[in-house]
C-alpha cells in the first residue's frame, strides 16, 4: 500500500521540528552524523519512499520527496543532505533495474530494513569529473569481481549500509566507459584517508576513503553509467539539492523576519529600515523559489512523457545544469542578506536569529559538482544546442 503523500509530509515535518531542529547545532558543532534524524526517518519508512509498492516501498511521487528535502532543510541542512543523497541513489536503482532479479530483491531488503545508501562518484585523479573513472571492475575467480577506488569524499560513508559506485566497465575500458555497482556492507572495506573538519555541511561526514569491494557480477547495473547520469543522477541531484538549499534559505529569511518583528516601534510609525531590506530579501527568496519549483515542474512533465526522450536532449542538460548554478549561488545570497538584517544577532551562534550555520551550509552548494565545471559544460553545449 502506498504511503499517503500528505501523511508522509506531516511525518517529515514532525521529525524536522522535533528531532532534526533540536540536534542541528550539535551536529554542526561536532561535525557528527545526524543519527537521530536519520533513525527517525527510518522509523516512518522514509528511506524507501521512492521504492515502488510492489517491492515494499512507499511508492511516493518524486515531487513529494523533493518537498521532504525542503522541510528537512529548514531545520538541519546535514540531515536534509543525507536524506537527499540517499534518495538519489534509490532513484538510480529504481529507474534502471532492467528486470534484474538481484536488484529487485535488494529493493525489498532496502524497504524492509531501511538500508542507507551512499555514493562513491568522486575519485583522485579525475579532477572532479564524475563522467570519468580510473578504478575499474576487475573480474576474478568464482564469478566474483572486485575494485579499489580512491575517493576524495564519501558522504556519510562510515554510516551507510551500502554503496553505489561509479567505475570503469573493465580494466582495459576507456575512462568514460563507466558502470554503476551496488555493494553491500559485508562486501566492503573502507580505509579513511583523512579528517573531516569543513566550513559547512559538517554533519554529512564526508572524508576521503579508499573503498575496496568484492562482489558478484550481477550487482553491476546493466544500463550504462552515462545514461543513468543523464536521465536520473544529474537532474535528480540538482532538483533535490536545490530544494534543501531553498529550505535553508527560507529558514534564514524567517529568522531575519522574526528579528525585524521583534523590534519595538511606535504605533502607526513607518516601517523601520530593516523591514524595507526584508522586503528586498523576500524578492531574492522568491527568485530562488521560482527557479526551484519551475525546474521540478519541468522534470515531472518530462517524466510523464512516454520514453522520456527529452531527458537526453541538450536543452534538458542545460535546464538542470542551470538550476544547480542558480540555486547554489542564490541560496547563500539570501542567507547573507538575512545576516545583514539581523546584524550581530544573526552573526552570533547563540541567538534565535543566528544564520551562521545556514550561510556556511549553503556555501558548500557551489562545490557539489563545482560550478566552474558546470559552466564549462554549459559553454560547450550552448555552441551546439539548437534550442535552450
Amino acid at each position: 500500500m502506498a504511503y499517503p503523500r500528505t501523511v508522509f509530509l506531516e511525518d517529515v515535518r514532525r521529525i524536522a521540528a522535533e528531532t532534526a531542529a533540536p540536534n542541528a547545532d550539535d551536529v554542526d558543532r561536532r561535525a557528527r552524523f545526524p543519527v537521530e534524524s536519520i533513525d527517525a526517518l527510518k522509523e516512518i519508512g522514509a528511506l524507501s519512499a521512492l521504492v515502488p509498492v510492489e517491492y515494499g516501498g512507499g511508492g511516493l511521487p518524486f515531487g513529494t520527496v523533493a518537498a521532504a528535502c525542503f522541510e528537512l532543510g529548514r531545520t538541519c541542512g546535514a540531515s536534509a543532505m543525507v536524506f537527499a543523497m540517499h534518495q538519489i541513489q534509490v532513484a538510480c536503482i529504481v529507474r534502471h533495474l532492467d528486470g534484474s532479479p538481484w536488484f529487485e530483491e535488494y529493493l525489498r531488503e532496502l524497504a524492509g530494513g531501511q538500508r542507507l545508501i551512499a555514493s562513491v562518484t568522486s575519485e583522485v585523479g579525475t579532477g572532479g569529473d564524475i563522467g570519468r573513472s580510473i578504478a575499474a571492475v576487475t573480474p576474478g575467480a568464482n564469478g566474483l569481481c572486485s575494485f579499489e577506488k580512491k575517493a576524495t569524499t564519501v558522504s556519510y560513508g562510515s554510516n551507510a549500509d551500502d554503496l553505489l559506485t561509479t567505475l570503469r566497465r573493465a580494466p582495459d575500458a576507456d575512462e568514460s566507459d563507466q558502470v554503476m555497482v551496488l555493494t553491500t556492507g559485508d562486501q566492503l572495506t573502507l580505509e579513511q584517508m583523512g579528517a573531516w573538519d569543513p566550513l559547512g555541511m559538517r554533519g554529512t561526514c564526508s572524508p576521503p576513503f579508499v573503498v575496496r569491494a568484492e562482489f558478484p557480477a550481477g550487482q553491476v547495473l546493466a544500463t550504462s553509467c552515462r545514461q543513468i547520469l543523464t536521465e536520473t543522477m544529474v537532474p535528480v541531484s540538482h532538483i533535490l539539492w536545490s530544494h534543501l538549499w531553498l529550505g535553508i534559505a527560507t529558514d534564514a529569511f524567517d529568522r531575519a523576519r522574526a528579528f525585524v518583528r521583534a523590534q519595538k516601534r511606535e504605533p502607526n510609525a513607518e516601517p523601520p529600515a530593516a523591514a524595507l531590506r526584508l522586503s528586498e530579501l523576500l524578492a531574492e527568496l522568491q527568485l530562488l523559489r521560482g527557479e526551484v519549483t519551475g525546474a521540478l515542474r519541468d522534470y515531472e512533465e518530462i517524466m510523464d512523457e512516454p520514453g522520456r526522450e527529452r531527458l537526453g536532449t541538450l536543452a534538458a542538460a542545460l535546464r538542470f545544469n542551470t538550476l544547480k548554478l542558480a540555486a547554489s549561488e542564490q541560496a547563500p545570497r539570501v542567507c547573507e542578506g538575512a545576516m545583514g538584517i539581523a546584524g550581530i544577532g544573526g552573526y552570533r551562534n547563540d541567538t534565535p536569529y543566528s544564520v551562521g550555520r545556514h550561510l556556511r551550509d549553503t556555501m558548500s552548494a557551489r562545490l557539489m559538482i563545482a560550478n566552474e565545471r558546470i559552466h564549462q559544460r554549459n559553454a560547450g553545449l550552448l555552441l551546439i544546442a539548437k534550442e535552450v
